[in-house]
């Protein structure tokens, strides 16, 4: 069956704003990248991670760099040291 949002099916929902959806997966897709250039060694252990590089790089927005970053935190991958700024661990 249909799930349904104030009436409108969720069907119809993801037609009509399907940024919504592209952003979750471009986050996936940001902390997806990230993880395999750690594992990989491409970026080193000790290497600081600034935020405006990657969003160039991935041509995405901030905050969706923010989430991938956060999750490779959660991972223990990365570390965040105050105001220095983020580096793989």
């Amino acid at each position: 069956m249909f799930k349904m949002s104030d009436g409108v099916p969720q069907k119809v929902l993801k037609k009509i704003f399907p940024e919504k959806i592209e952003r979750g997966l471009a986050s996936d897709r940001a902390y997806s990248r990230l993880k395999r250039m750690i594992l990989s060694g491409k970026l080193k252990k000790g290497k600081r991670l600034l935020r405006w590089k990657f969003v160039k790089m991935f041509d995405v927005n901030e905050s969706t760099v923010t989430m991938a970053f956060s999750r490779l935190r959660k991972d223990g991958l990365i570390t965040t040291k105050g105001k220095k700024g983020s580096f793989v661990r």
